[in-house]
């Protein structure tokens, strides 16, 4: 009986070892409006501990991320982006963070934005 036991016991803890994904995929949508913020965007994210892969998408905003969630979350990567004056689903920026990009990404100005559209920049 005892051996039974022992035997469930290192079952059930070696599936809750593996229970993590080590390629985790996930998106989340992080605010910006050109090619400098795709850039800063990835840097931030690729700089986190454990973030295999992170592409932006200018025209939608969207950030995908292949990432080990054995060394990471999305709530770290998220901060990270902040940090860098990025606005993401669940973490806005500081204003210190957002004020200290470049002026033609300031992303929460309406003049930025409608200039960007008349320029028809995507990002490239």
């Amino acid at each position: 009986m005892k051996k039974i036991m022992i035997l469930l016991v290192v079952v059930l803890s070696t599936a809750t070892t593996f229970s993590q994904n080590k390629n985790a995929r996930s998106t989340i949508e992080v605010d910006g409006i050109c090619g400098m913020c795709k850039q800063r965007i990835e840097r931030a994210s690729l700089n986190t501990k454990g973030v295999k892969s992170a592409v932006w998408n200018v025209e939608t905003h969207v950030l995908s991320l292949i990432y080990d969630e054995r060394k990471t979350n999305l709530e770290t990567i998220e901060a990270n982006i902040a940090s860098v004056g990025h606005d993401t689903e669940n973490i806005k920026a500081t204003e210190e963070a957002y004020n200290s990009v470049h002026d033609c990404c300031k992303y929460r100005d309406e003049e930025v934005i409608d200039d960007h559209k008349d320029k028809g920049d995507k990002g490239s």
